[in-house]
């Protein structure tokens, strides 16, 4: 088993939109689907910024798989068969979900979030997602929040996800999603 990855090892980087993004998950959406198939309760998910076409992201892609539950996960060896495929285990937020990054903590190319289906964040993620596909204006006011918040918290990893909570709960509130 892998050991713990520490967030403070990798800098914040927001970049361009890639076109090659969507490319890259279904190239690992594919590959966890053969490796989670014994614990996964639905389709995985692209999800984060860069599964919205256009939007500057961190050069990581979003994976978020449904799972029946947190505790189930554990039992049937989730965490062990997302490490075989390279994925390092951290316990972020893990009262909601299992976490995990690729290849590394120094360096990510990929996040897998196995959520319990139906969960809370199962649905805000999706809808935060799904209003960000469809209003362009919110998109571009993201991206414009992600990139000042880069270079204010490109070294202190936790900072920038909780910066950005103020706007996912408007942008969640407005579109009359769960929060």
């Amino acid at each position: 088993m892998n050991t713990a990855a520490s967030d403070s090892e990798a800098s914040i980087e927001v970049v361009p939109y890639d076109a090659r993004w969507p490319a890259c998950f279904l190239r690992e959406q594919a590959m966890l689907e053969e490796v989670l198939m014994f614990c996964l309760a639905g389709p995985i998910e692209h999800i984060g910024s860069t599964a919205v076409p256009g939007l500057a992201a961190k050069p990581v892609i979003d994976i978020m798989a449904r799972v029946r539950s947190l505790e189930l996960s554990r039992a049937v060896i989730a965490i062990a068969a997302a490490e075989s495929a390279g994925y390092c285990y951290y316990p972020y937020k893990s009262e909601a979900m299992h976490r995990f990054c690729k290849p590394s903590p120094a360096y990510r190319t990929h996040h897998l979030h196995l959520v319990p289906t139906g969960s809370r964040l199962w649905r805000e993620r999706l809808a935060f997602r799904d209003a960000l596909c469809i209003k362009p204006a919110l998109a571009q006011a993201y991206a414009e929040l992600k990139l000042r918040l880069a270079t204010e918290y490109r070294n202190v990893r936790e900072a920038y996800p909780e910066a950005k909570e103020p706007f996912i709960r408007a942008a969640l509130a407005q579109a009359d999603a769960p929060v």
